[in-house]
């Protein structure tokens, strides 16, 4: 089984998916850790050094790749993954599964504002702007994340209730 998480940054991709691997005994990928495994690079110096257009190439090279490779994995896109590209296609052809991790603009503010140090994008937006940015950020995203196979509302979970929500929809 071949299930890709999907949503903005902050969302839980990464966290629900580690969790959502080990329960399920799937191999679990995040796709931003191995672009720089692979790359011997952080995300941020490829952009700096070759910038947004050869990082969205790789990017869905690497997709494509990893999902041609595995039979069982639970994988952890980047937020602006599915929007570049043809990804979203991608993603739903070769996965058996895509879940759209959807929060709520003020949760996404609460949980980036103590992350900003870790998140390029948002590294220079003082906290008071936040929310028009990811207000923006996620209008034009939410079409790509809302042709995943599943939509699962997130706002005020922890993590075991999403892990066990998302668990309840591959079953």
């Amino acid at each position: 089984m071949r299930v890709v998480l999907v949503g903005y940054m902050a969302s839980g991709k990464s966290s629900v998916g580690k969790l959502l691997a080990r329960e399920l005994g799937l191999e679990f990928l995040d796709l931003d850790a191995y672009i720089e495994e692979q790359q011997q690079k952080s995300i941020k110096t490829i952009f700096s050094e070759k910038g947004e257009i050869y990082f969205r190439k790789l990017e869905h090279e690497m997709l494509s790749k990893v999902l041609d490779d595995h039979q069982d994995l639970m994988l952890s896109t980047g937020g602006g993954t599915p929007c570049y590209g043809n990804n979203m296609e991608t993603i739903l052809q070769k996965s058996d599964h895509s879940i759209y991790l959807q929060l709520s603009i003020s949760a996404l503010v609460e949980r980036i504002k103590g992350e900003k140090e870790d998140r390029p994008l948002v590294k220079n937006i003082d906290d008071e702007d936040l929310p028009e940015f990811i207000g923006k950020h996620l209008f034009e995203r939410r079409q790509y994340y809302a042709q995943a196979k599943h939509i699962l509302e997130c706002d005020g979970k922890d993590l075991e209730t999403v892990v066990s929500e998302i668990k309840q929809l591959l079953l």
